[in-house]
């Protein structure tokens, strides 16, 4: 692996995580299968490094993130809300809650937004609550036929606080996601499928396979194209259509001076597959 600009933790000191880089993919595994990957500040902290060393390591084209054991992620761990010394810090004074969610679980979010390069979940089993807004915060996921999803949240009295109200709607609808909300109803990978969370459904002995075969042909291709693709797609939910159309002017100029956008027009004339550098 080789990491640039970014100074953060030392990947080999992740104990809450493992992270691993191979063939221009990095992926990060929750590593708490013993509570189905449900959160704490410790894994937060080394989930939100291990995504913006991913972000700075010009040697990584695509990250997945996936769960160890029988689940994705759980969200918090509600033994330990309960007991006052969860996420929330349910048993804190109103000035020491203020903030919970944004000094200790929005630190991922803002480290996706600044993501420009491809996030593909593998949902390999359970991802309720908020494991289901950070699974709904890929750009793309995949799903074990054994995996399930729920906005639980209001099992608990509790609202999605972890970005959910933003980015589900805009994966499955609005209709659609005020059900899940509202129900907190758990939905099966098919169910999933059929309504468009996922792409596509595998067997659990081939969802790690399939889905590193998929981003390793994302990670080798013309890295800068992709992720400017990627930048238009988000900016452009939220802006006038010319405005859309004057960023991809400026996006284009810049994918058009890249050696890959050289590469690819000559391997189309040559009859081969071209070798996309990243650059």
């Amino acid at each position: 692996m080789r990491g640039h600009f970014f100074r953060g933790l030392d990947p080999l000191t992740y104990e809450a995580i493992l992270y691993d880089v191979a063939d221009r993919v990095a992926t990060i595994t929750l590593n708490k299968p013993e509570r189905l990957n449900a959160f704490d500040d410790h894994m937060l902290t080394e989930w939100a490094d291990a995504i913006g060393r991913a972000d700075q390591d010009r040697g990584v084209g695509a990250v997945i993130i996936t769960g160890a054991g029988r689940g994705f992620c759980s969200g918090m761990n509600v033994a330990a809300e309960a007991g006052g010394s969860g996420v929330l810090r349910t048993q804190a004074s109103v000035a020491d809650r203020r903030h919970s969610l944004r000094d200790r679980v929005h630190p991922i979010p803002r480290a996706l937004i600044q993501l420009e390069k491809p996030y593909i979940a593998a949902i390999n089993g359970a991802a309720a609550g908020a494991g289901m807004d950070m699974a709904t915060m890929a750009d793309i996921r995949f799903m074990s036929t054994t995996a399930r999803v729920g906005m639980t949240y209001v099992r608990m009295g509790l609202i999605p606080g972890d970005g959910g109200t933003y980015s589900l709607p805009r994966v499955v609808g609005t209709q659609r996601a005020l059900d899940m909300i509202w129900t907190g109803k758990m939905i099966t990978a098919q169910e999933a499928l059929e309504i468009g969370y996922a792409l596509a459904v595998y067997e659990p002995e081939e969802l790690m396979p399939r889905v590193t075969e998929y981003a390793k042909k994302i990670a080798n291709g013309p890295g800068v194209a992709v992720q400017l693709s990627k930048k238009l797609v988000y900016r452009s939910a939220n802006i006038p259509f010319d405005e859309h159309l004057d960023m991809a002017q400026m996006a284009m100029f810049i994918a058009q001076s890249t050696e890959d956008a050289r590469e690819g027009p000559r391997a189309f004339v040559e009859k081969r597959e071209p070798q996309f550098k990243g650059s």
